[in-house]
């Protein structure tokens, strides 16, 4: 699956590759290799760029283009 997006955002927050691949707790190359689309990214490590980007899953792999994170769940 390629994510441009995921390149998109790293450049546009100024993170190098390899910054981002350090947060993941990966190699640049792993990291490089989910960038452009050579292997698909976990969700987990999805789930950690949402939270730094401040943004949502969806919109990391373009199901949305609704840049928002959705709301945490209240607990009841």
């Amino acid at each position: 699956m390629y994510l441009k997006r995921l390149k998109d955002l790293r450049t546009d927050n100024d993170y190098t590759q390899k910054e981002i691949a350090e947060i993941l707790n990966i190699g640049r190359t792993q990291y490089n290799r989910y960038e452009n689309g050579k292997r698909d990214i976990p969700v987990d490590l999805l789930r950690i760029l949402a939270k730094l980007y401040n943004t949502s899953i969806d919109y990391l792999v373009s199901d949305t283009n609704i840049p928002t994170r959705y709301p945490e769940a209240k607990n009841k």
